[in-house]
């Protein structure tokens, strides 16, 4: 039985977790719950589950939290400091870091030097400080296993497999609500719109970084330090239906696809069972029920962020990091409608020319940039 701390415990990913845990009591039980705001989910969750700390980081919600868990020996702890400490709690053996953004790089840090495994399903980490986590990763001993289905599936493909025998490795993206779509048509795009993920059902950030092609380009950085790729490495390919999650392409010519319905319990499952490949219960995928599977080249004329993304990488030094705070800060104004959504794209360029660039970044340069290009991109947003 493996016990587990969920970071991100009602976001999207941390509630399909738990549907996991659930359904696998002989497996798992749960260390620590943490969210941001929604008290009354974690206080639900926390009286199912029974970990020995809950963490809300929105201290405004603290009282209500504790209040709801008086009487039940569970510890409640409020701010993003006290995230912290629910990753590197003694009792867990893994930490599922399913919290969305930057604040995730941290607890990460904390959980990474307590000698915690990594299941990790916040790849905002990786392309902030991707060189910082897979060093500290190394250094202790600690295994990171992705949860991301793209990154789960190079991950499974590569199990028995010596990393340099890499030759290439190709990331599938669905293309989104907007596939096909031109210039005109993205001008007057809506977040009600873009919320309308054809094949996943994911929170709201990540579903619009999927209508931008965003999400697919943060993952290309993520998968240069999960998998120590070169950029020329890591190809995009649209695959609409969504059943390859993605291909590891071999020096012998060899490729090897994991394939599955996309359902995110399933990446979630694994790794939390891993090194053990753990029974489910999961609906099966039928091959009559998708006589064709597609493939075609991303737009990224029209969708500038993938590109934005590969130049970011090409750059290195904390250039990640800039286009991941100012994607945080132009999606969440695209989703109070301050913002158009082929503004975000520009914004985040501006930002990468704007930002002070750091070839050799440490800690405090991440957070330093993190925060300048923040400040900078939510400028450029108000005008």
């Amino acid at each position: 039985m493996k016990n587990i701390s969920i970071l991100g415990s009602t976001g999207s990913v941390g509630t399909q977790a738990l549907e996991v845990i659930r359904a696998n009591p002989a497996l798992y039980t749960v260390a620590a719950l943490t969210a941001q705001s929604n008290a009354e989910l974690l206080v639900a969750q926390a009286l199912e589950f029974r970990p020995e700390l809950v963490v809300i980081c929105n201290e405004n919600h603290y009282a209500a939290v504790k209040d709801g868990l008086s009487g039940t020996g569970i510890k409640v702890l409020a701010g993003e400091a006290a995230l912290c400490e629910a990753a590197s709690l003694p009792a867990a053996e893994m930490v599922l870091t399913a919290i969305v953004g930057a604040v995730g790089l941290r607890p990460t840090i904390a959980a990474i030097e307590a000698k915690k495994d990594i299941a990790l399903a916040n790849k905002e980490t990786l392309v902030v400080a991707g060189e910082l986590i897979t060093q500290l990763a190394r250094e202790h001993g600690v295994t990171i296993v992705p949860v991301d289905s793209e990154h789960s599936a190079i991950f499974q493909c590569l199990v028995g497999e010596d990393y340099e025998s890499i030759e290439k490795i190709y990331l599938t993206a669905s293309g989104g609500p907007f596939r096909g779509r031109d210039r005109d048509f993205l001008l007057g795009v809506t977040k009600a719109q873009a919320l309308k993920h054809p094949n996943w059902v994911m929170g709201a950030k990540i579903t619009i970084d999927s209508a931008s092609l965003m999400n697919k380009g943060l993952e290309v950085i993520e998968a240069k330090w999960l998998f120590d790729l070169e950029m020329d490495q890591i190809d995009v390919i649209v695959h609409p239906q969504s059943i390859i999650h993605s291909i590891a392409q071999f020096k012998d010519g060899s490729m090897k696809a994991q394939m599955g319905l996309p359902d995110m319990k399933l990446p979630v499952h694994y790794a939390l069972a891993y090194p053990q490949r753990a029974s489910s219960e999961f609906p099966r995928f039928n091959f009559m029920d998708y006589p064709e599977l597609s493939f075609y080249k991303p737009d990224m004329e029209n969708f500038r962020n993938l590109g934005l993304a590969y130049d970011a990488l090409r750059r290195g030094g904390n250039m990640p990091c800039i286009i991941n705070a100012a994607n945080e800060v132009v999606v969440e104004a695209f989703l109070q409608d301050k913002i158009g959504f082929l503004e975000m794209s520009d914004v985040i360029e501006h930002c990468m020319g704007e930002i002070p660039f750091v070839s050799a970044p440490g800690l405090n340069n991440y957070l330093e940039t993190d925060q300048h290009t923040r400040i900078f991109a939510a400028s450029l947003v108000t005008k």
